[in-house]
């Protein structure tokens, strides 16, 4: 079980996750926005992971999860992210930056991604829908069902530990809709300066977590090598 916890810590790195977990936390009402998410996101993910838990064992995709989370896969894909951090943390990465402004430049007229005008809007019934579109598992969590698929639990303890590893997963939702409810003020004041911080600091930010999440993955193949 302690292993099925960790996935649903990894499948909580998602990164389309964390990308509009931060953009819902920069537009108004951000509350409303991330009640719609959470749902629609649960609504997906735990009838995925009911289907998946349920038939996994013993098929083809089981085979395949267990070969995405190979522990060679593991450490090569570590290795990668390590590397492109420190060419970015370095500077070494000028063309790529020179080619980026000129992206930037050009998109300056074009709309954003549909889903990003979708959480914009404002509605909980549009983020809902997002969502629902957005939240099919990853490897992650194909691999942490496939562990639970053979922990030979009940049909009611599976379900509940779904549930568990749904909940986990989606932390990063969950923590700022309970400082709203339990500490509106303060959340609020928390999120303004989060913004603040995120204009500043967000991409050392995510050059620290890329090299973070790289380490991790080369010391999990290290240690199921």
């Amino acid at each position: 079980m302690g292993r099925i916890f960790t996935l649903s810590l990894t499948a909580a790195l998602n990164p389309t996750l964390l990308a509009a977990t931060t953009l819902m936390l920069t537009l108004m009402k951000p509350k409303r926005l991330l009640s719609g998410y959470l749902a629609g996101a649960l609504v997906t993910s735990i009838a995925c992971g009911l289907v998946l838990v349920f038939t996994l064992n013993g098929s083809s995709t089981s085979s395949t999860a267990k070969h995405t989370v190979d522990p060679v896969l593991n450490i090569v894909l570590g290795a990668l992210i390590l590397l492109v951090a420190f060419v970015v943390g370095t500077g070494r990465d000028t063309r790529r930056q020179a080619r980026s402004a000129r992206k930037r430049e050009a998109a300056k007229d074009k709309p954003p991604p549909r889903w990003k005008r979708q959480l914009s809007k404002g509605s909980a019934r549009d983020t809902f829908v997002v969502a629902i579109l957005l939240s099919f598992p990853g490897a992650s969590y194909i691999a942490g069902m496939d562990l639970l698929s053979k922990q030979s639990l009940g049909t009611f303890a599976t379900v509940l530990t779904v549930i568990g590893f749904n909940l986990i997963m989606l932390l990063m939702l969950e923590l700022p809709l309970i400082g709203y409810a339990t500490r509106p003020a303060g959340t609020e004041v928390a999120v303004a300066r989060f913004n603040g911080w995120l204009s500043q600091r967000g991409a050392h930010a995510a050059l620290i977590a890329a090299a973070a999440i790289g380490t991790l993955l080369i010391g999990r193949g290290i240690i199921n090598w």
